[in-house]
């Protein structure tokens, strides 16, 4: 196979599972205060004081320690959106919800430099890794879709009994693009696990917020991360070599180039059409919605 060394039908079971999964609880995290609080508050308490008591040996990794918190992070900055008014009375607090997203992006493309510099060919800490021109490839996509991320005035919560934080202006292109982007990163910078933490980690979100819960893929991407993270930190080797349920990239590095080429031209392309409306529109893109809206937006400052 171009990507993926082979599939049996284990493997196969194992990546629906996962992705269930994950939807699974992220739904159950969107169903009520109480089971929020539990999952992102209670919970954490009790991974952090078993991962702290198996040491440092087992997880070796400083990217996986970072992520697991700062998916964290997100989680609880986003609960105080859906459960209370407190963004609407202090409209700065807004700006740390694109923040831990840039904040989680750029640990990305820190270790994806850190990577291509390092020029491995052999296992490092329990992975087999191949760098190279790629690499930096995809990080540049990363640094765009960094900076493209808008509209986080305009980011609510829902009213009735189910709260989710709902981000409006994350349109359709920008969840592909950095979909895209997450998958290529993973491939090149985790590939121990690629097709379970890429494929199955980017659909779980995703496939909700486009179908059935519109606005939430910010609120979901957290979630699923944190629980996918959480999984990684409590058992290491589930999916890592040597397991029946690792699946080995190919190492071809004409694979990570295609991703990497698809990720960049993706976050170029919404980078060049966002910018289009921008200057279209005379918008502002830190306070305007550049997607939602914007047309009614460059109406009312025209009057």
């Amino acid at each position: 196979m171009f990507f993926f060394e082979s599939l049996p039908w284990y493997n196969i079971i194992m990546w629906f599972v996962v992705l269930f999964i994950l939807m699974g609880l992220n739904e159950l995290s969107r169903s009520s205060k109480k089971i929020s609080i539990f999952m992102f508050m209670i919970l954490p308490i009790i991974f952090t004081i078993i991962w702290v008591v198996r040491g440092p040996n087992e997880i070796t990794s400083w990217f996986t320690w970072i992520k697991v918190y700062s998916a964290l992070a997100g989680c609880l900055i986003y609960m105080v959106v859906r459960f209370t008014d407190y963004h609407k009375k202090h409209k700065w607090y807004l700006t740390l919800i694109p923040a831990i997203l840039a904040i989680n992006i750029l640990e990305a493309v820190i270790r994806e430099f850190q990577v291509g510099i390092a020029r491995f060919n052999g296992v490092v800490d329990g992975m087999y890794y191949i760098s190279g021109g790629w690499n930096y490839l995809n990080a540049i996509a990363g640094i765009i879709n960094i900076l493209v991320i808008c509209g986080w005035f305009g980011i609510h919560s829902t009213s009735g009994k189910r709260k989710d934080m709902i981000w409006p202006d994350q349109n359709f292109l920008y969840i592909i693009a950095y979909g895209i982007w997450n998958i290529s990163y993973v491939y090149s910078c985790a590939p121990g696990n690629a097709i379970y933490s890429g494929l199955a980690l980017n659909l779980a979100p995703t496939i909700s917020a486009l179908l059935w819960s519109k606005g939430t893929w910010m609120q979901n991407r957290a979630h699923t991360l944190f629980f996918w993270m959480s999984w990684v930190m409590t058992f290491p080797y589930f999916f890592a070599t040597g397991s029946i349920f690792n699946v080995k990239v190919s190492y071809n590095p004409y694979a990570n180039w295609t991703l990497a080429i698809i990720s960049l031209a993706l976050n170029v392309i919404l980078a060049v059409w966002q910018f289009h409306r921008i200057f279209k529109y005379g918008l502002n893109p830190l306070k305007d919605e550049i997607w939602n809206n914007a047309e009614k937006s460059s109406k009312l400052k025209s009057i």
